[in-house]
């Protein structure tokens, strides 16, 4: 999908791309490209689901660490991908 922004900045997101993944993004600003990652209701909610108790023992910034580490080596393993294609 491409997209543009309008003479406000704003980016328009399809009807489908917005139920599948919802309202609210997180923009990761990486030194070759912008990535939006969607943002649960109650993020940490969805972490500890996803995790467990893997965290426990861990104070909030080195999750914030942990997160934008996996955040940004999803978006490398993504863009591999692409240019293999």
């Amino acid at each position: 999908m491409t997209t543009e922004t309008d003479d406000r900045g704003r980016i328009y997101l399809s009807k489908d791309l917005r139920d599948r993944h919802g309202e609210r993004f997180r923009v990761v600003d990486l030194p070759s490209r912008i990535v939006l990652v969607p943002v649960d209701d109650d993020p940490l909610q969805a972490v500890r689901e996803s995790v467990g108790p893997a965290f426990e023992g861990k104070d909030i910034d080195e999750l914030r660490e942990d997160a934008r580490a996996a955040i940004a080596e999803e978006a490398r393993r993504e863009t591999a991908e692409e240019s293999d294609t």
